[in-house]
């Protein structure tokens, strides 16, 4: 696999130079980041702690060709070290983990206390032509509406808690939209997965009377035909969302298996300084959950987003001054018991440098047993 990743490669940058070599206006574009994390997990604050350190780099990059074509690739760097990695033996495997058709995920160094890892987790070029575009590559599709779950991101679900990966997964895809009119578009894409699985959905966008709304249909994973709607508007001052979706397996005929996710959501701007938002979520099938790691990990897709029927979520921001902001966030599980709570405060020191401090406590019955988690970090990013 290897091998035909740097093969694939090959061919993708020889394409695209190609490309760009029949294009006048060549253009070139590099923005990115590099934070350190230091992260600690604990039961209490009186005992052990699991601690981490975390270099995290990344680099974006955009070529134009003239106004048709453009290539973008991602690069993600991490560098690791601490007891949470020469304590968890699973950690450099989960680290180099890559989910798409494409291994593009290497742990340069993986030594006892020590992981280097580097990850391409976007590679796509792109053509454009009046209301047609098509992208072919390592991508982000977004098809959501919603802020916290989405059960319409049937291509690359992402998890709420990972607040360090703001880009969110990509998926190795080929996607094509044609814009019907200026508030309409439809979309068809195609996933090819590690295994070489297959998802295949087609959506359809629109505008009425003030709100956008979609429909989607396709089959996830070879496995789950989903059929949802989504939709995003404002009544007044409120904001407000939601998203429908149903997963139903290939191979079952009837509707018992059949999975429902309805998620719904407000937000509201009060004043320049203070903002709040809230989301609910139901799901008919929600999944047993074993450890909290699944909340992080555990191979996400959009059909894995609910460990109880109803989930409740809250957030407040305030900006007392122009380079503070605290946020408050609470999320409540009923069928475990359990209450998320995540209060985070970011400050902007600079232009380009930013410092945040972030708690997330955990609190719920899991098989039977009572478990409480305090995770604590500390972020400082510079941007470039």
């Amino acid at each position: 696999m290897r091998r035909a990743t740097v093969i694939i490669l090959l061919i993708f940058l020889s394409a695209a130079q190609t490309l760009f070599a029949q294009e006048k206006g060549q253009n070139i574009t590099c923005s990115g980041y590099v934070n350190w994390v230091y992260s600690a997990i604990f039961d209490s604050i009186t005992g052990p702690w699991t601690n981490s350190n975390m270099i995290h780099n990344r680099i974006n990059l955009k070529a134009y060709g003239g106004n048709s074509f453009i290539v973008g690739a991602e690069i993600r760097n991490r560098a690791v070290t601490g007891n949470m990695v020469s304590s968890n033996p699973y950690y450099a495997e989960s680290l180099e983990e890559d989910p798409g058709w494409i291994d593009m995920s290497w742990n340069l160094v993986d030594e006892k206390g020590f992981i280097f890892n580097t990850m391409l987790d976007r590679l796509w070029v792109e053509y454009n032509r009046g209301n047609f575009q098509l992208r072919a590559g390592r991508q982000r599709i977004n098809w959501s509406q919603t802020m916290v779950w989405n059960p319409n991101d049937i291509f690359n679900t992402y998890s709420f808690f990972d607040f360090d990966y703001v880009e969110r997964p990509g998926s190795d895809a080929v996607q094509i939209i044609y814009s019907t009119t200026p508030s309409s578009s439809a979309e068809v894409a195609v996933k090819a997965e590690h295994d070489g699985r297959i998802t295949a959905a087609a959506l359809y966008r629109f505008s009425i009377k003030g709100f956008d709304v979609q429909f989607i249909t396709g089959e996830m994973s070879q496995e789950q035909f989903v059929a949802g709607t989504g939709w995003s508007g404002a009544i007044g001052s409120y904001s407000l969302r939601g998203e429908a979706s149903w997963f139903k397996p290939v191979d079952d005929r009837t509707d018992k298996s059949a999975t429902l996710m309805v998620t719904i959501g407000t937000d509201k701007v009060f004043s320049d300084s203070f903002t709040a938002m809230a989301q609910v979520m139901y799901c008919n099938k929600p999944l047993q959950l074993w450890n909290l790691s699944q909340l992080y990990y555990g191979g996400m897709d959009a059909t894995k987003l609910a460990f109880s029927e109803i989930t409740a979520m809250a957030q407040v921001t305030w900006n007392p001054m122009p380079l503070l902001g605290l946020t408050g966030s609470a999320i409540w599980y009923p069928d475990l018991n359990g209450l998320f709570a995540g209060p985070a405060l970011d400050l902007s020191a600079t232009e380009n440098l930013d410092l945040s401090v972030m708690w997330q406590y955990f609190h719920s019955t899991i098989t039977g047993l009572e478990t409480r988690l305090n995770l604590g970090f500390l972020r400082l990013r510079y941007s470039f």
